[in-house]
């Protein structure tokens, strides 16, 4: 299933966050939105899930407006795993990953012999089957985000949305979870703060700062040390991973002007004269 951003623009409580945002994501890519804290990256995917009304431009599935569709009918297609978890359910885990159920559910029959199978294979495939039985409100942050991410899967959306999935987990389950991902072949869209695993685990990225797309593509073509100091302010090797030869990022710190000596500087003048 493709999306469609189409000059979005996104004004959360009268504040414009996100300008004029375009871009697509084929259907089976995985596309990162990579920013600054701030940039926008929450907001423009709360767009897609139905959350922030656009104040102009246009969000689409398959050439459909989700704002146009039903609430339902996009809760169907589009599956959505949040940084959020503060409206702790009161729930044990095996209920809370069946609320992915809902959108196909009707009226109070109860979950099916079928959602049961879906949330135990869920819940086995983010290795989280012991924690069936326990109340969600006391998990850890990492077991917290594997939950959630089970309950996504349980929706059978074709569309998934992460935002920062990578939030309170461990270096393994990060690249677990980016690998489960992978082998979903669902259009997903995810904020990432890691510009590693985003250019290791996806297909394109869309760079954001200060609520505008900068730059948008393949991995190796977007995320140059150029734009990389533009937008985060840091100075960025490239390299080439030794296991699968996507790039990989070393970054350091801009030297600062205190640490420029006054004899480079006095040449520098020399130079310009």
């Amino acid at each position: 299933m493709r999306v469609d951003f189409t000059d979005v623009a996104v004004a959360p409580g009268g504040t414009r966050v996100v300008h004029g945002a375009t871009f697509s994501v084929a259907p089976g890519q995985i596309a990162g939105l990579v920013g600054p804290n701030g940039s926008g990256k929450s907001t423009l995917l709360r767009s897609l899930y139905r959350v922030t009304r656009p104040e102009s431009g246009t969000v689409g599935i398959d050439g459909r407006d989700v704002w146009r569709l039903p609430p339902r009918t996009v809760a169907r297609q589009v599956a959505v795993m949040t940084q959020e978890t503060t409206a702790d359910f009161d729930l044990d885990v095996l209920d809370v990953v069946l609320l992915g159920r809902l959108p196909h559910q009707r009226g109070f029959g109860g979950d099916s012999p079928r959602d049961l199978a879906l949330a135990d294979r869920a819940l086995a495939r983010v290795g989280a089957t012991d924690l069936a039985g326990r109340p969600f409100a006391g998990l850890s942050g990492g077991e917290k985000q594997r939950v959630l991410l089970a309950r996504a899967l349980v929706q059978e959306s074709q569309v998934l949305v992460l935002d920062e999935p990578t939030n309170h987990l461990d270096v393994s389950f990060q690249l677990e979870l980016m690998r489960i991902i992978g082998e979903l072949g669902l259009t997903t869209l995810a904020a990432l703060h890691d510009l590693n695993l985003a250019a290791a685990h996806c297909d394109v990225v869309a760079v954001m700062r200060a609520g505008r797309i900068v730059a948008h593509g393949p991995p190796a073509e977007v995320l140059t040390p150029e734009l990389i100091r533009e937008v985060f302010g840091v100075q960025a090797h490239l390299l080439s991973h030794p296991a699968t030869g996507r790039p990989l990022i070393a970054f350091s710190s801009p030297p600062s002007p205190a640490s420029r000596t006054p004899t480079s500087e006095h040449s520098a003048k020399e130079h310009m004269s």
